[in-house]
């Protein structure tokens, strides 16, 4: 089961929920996008089935194909979330602002959008690590199943961090555009080069601070019309100087040619990639725009838009409990790899499709926002911030297990309990009274 991850949700704003008149429908058309092929392949990353003779063969089909790892120039696709997160981070931040809102009330918001989704799944692996812990059904197997399952989750991690920064990120956009954008590639820089000079690969983690919060702020250019004022063959001379910057790297440098390889811990290549897309974007603005003034796609991007967090977090266990019924089935298991299997993808993708889409009913309420009531101090919103993040934290670097999953779902139960039930100060008061 795969470890890493192409991984990319919808910025957590439910399409629905803005005025499509007052929105830029090509990020949600490039966020549809993106998490769809994100579910394709990952599907083609799990190859489970039977050979000649019927036994179980489990592999990475797509990872093991020889051109996989320059696929990943253009199949990486994490940055350029983060790009259209950083766009729709400051128009809201700046609408929140207008509002007489708090830094903690954007705060809370977000991440409340982050652990409502995010609970259920871990509330799931409990009861499904635990009854396979508790039934000792095939340990070793289940481990490699559950790594690859909850592998996604690192997503909430890194963006519940830029997210808990956007107030203070914004204001130093606002100051020191250039200068910001400088100290964050600098220290980039600087904890790779650490990294790779001392071999301590969790020195690298520091770069979810720095890698993933600069590419956020390229969104922040980007909201504010710096892409839109270049010249078409300026912003392709920037994607041509990107991809050249990053075979660089890879080719004559210290970073891998896959660049899945250099997800977690994020890596300079990245920031490369994500001003790249986010150029790539701008070209292709036109015809995306274009395309969403049909009926058909806006109605395709809504349907997929209000759900994208439930097709991102359960995915790969709809995708692995999928391939475990269809070994169940004769016939239903073509040998990974094979012409049979390849051409069954779309069958499954399919499936696949229609089964988030029922799951969607089930647990896409936790999509929406809640009415929470009064922010609490921004104390409070802060240490759910980080009940949010620690525990999808450390499933990057310990995998997800029966221990993990419960710890998950007790944060993160304990974040949303924090933010969504903190009293008013006149129930406080009368209470007092």
């Amino acid at each position: 089961m795969p470890k890493r991850t192409l991984s990319l949700p919808r910025d957590t704003t439910a399409v629905s929920s803005l005025d499509l008149s007052k929105r830029d429908l090509t990020l949600d058309l490039a966020r549809v996008f993106c998490v769809l092929l994100v579910v394709v392949i990952h599907l083609l990353f799990i190859g489970v089935g039977r050979d000649a003779a019927g036994g179980l063969v489990i592999s990475r089909p797509l990872e093991e194909e020889p051109w996989f790892p320059w696929a990943t120039w253009a199949g990486q696709i994490m940055p350029l979330f983060f790009v259209v997160g950083g766009f729709a981070s400051i128009t809201a931040w700046r609408s929140n602002v207008r509002r007489g809102g708090t830094a903690a009330d954007y705060v809370k918001t977000r991440v409340l959008r982050l652990a409502q989704p995010t609970l259920p799944l871990f509330l799931f692996y409990v009861v499904v690590i635990g009854g396979a812990t508790a039934l000792a059904i095939a340990p070793e197997l289940v481990k490699t199943v559950v790594v690859g399952a909850g592998s996604p989750l690192w997503f909430i991690a890194a963006y519940t961090l830029c997210q808990a920064l956007v107030p203070v990120m914004v204001r130093l956009h606002t100051r020191a555009p250039w200068a910001t954008l400088g100290v964050l590639l600098a220290g980039a820089i600087v904890v790779d080069a650490a990294r790779f000079a001392t071999g301590i690969t969790q020195l690298g983690y520091l770069n979810m601070l720095f890698v993933w919060v600069l590419v956020q702020q390229l969104g922040f250019w980007y909201a504010d019309g710096w892409f839109a004022r270049r010249r078409w063959w300026q912003l392709a001379a920037l994607v041509v100087a990107c991809y050249a910057g990053i075979a660089a790297l890879t080719l004559a440098g210290p970073y891998h040619v896959n660049l899945l390889d250099m997800l977690n811990p994020p890596t300079l290549p990245l920031v490369l990639l994500g001003l790249a897309q986010a150029c790539l974007l701008r070209l292709l603005r036109p015809a995306l725009a274009k395309l969403m003034s049909t009926h058909a796609a806006r109605a395709v991007v809504f349907l997929v838009g209000s759900r994208l967090m439930t097709i991102y977090l359960w995915h790969l266990p709809v995708i692995i409990v999928l391939a475990g019924v269809a070994l169940l089935i004769p016939g239903a298991s073509p040998e990974p790899a094979s012409p049979a299997w390849w051409w069954s993808r779309i069958l499954v993708y399919v499936i696949v499709l229609g089964v988030l889409f029922a799951l969607s009913l089930l647990v896409g309420r936790w999509e929406q926002p809640i009415e929470a009531g009064p922010t609490p101090p921004m104390g409070v919103v802060a240490v759910a911030a980080a009940l949010t993040f620690l525990p999808t934290f450390l499933v990057i670097e310990y995998f997800l297990g029966l221990e993990a999953a419960i710890l998950g779902a007790v944060c993160l139960g304990a974040a949303i309990l924090l933010l969504g039930r903190w009293p008013s100060r006149r129930e406080t008061g009368t209470r007092v009274a």
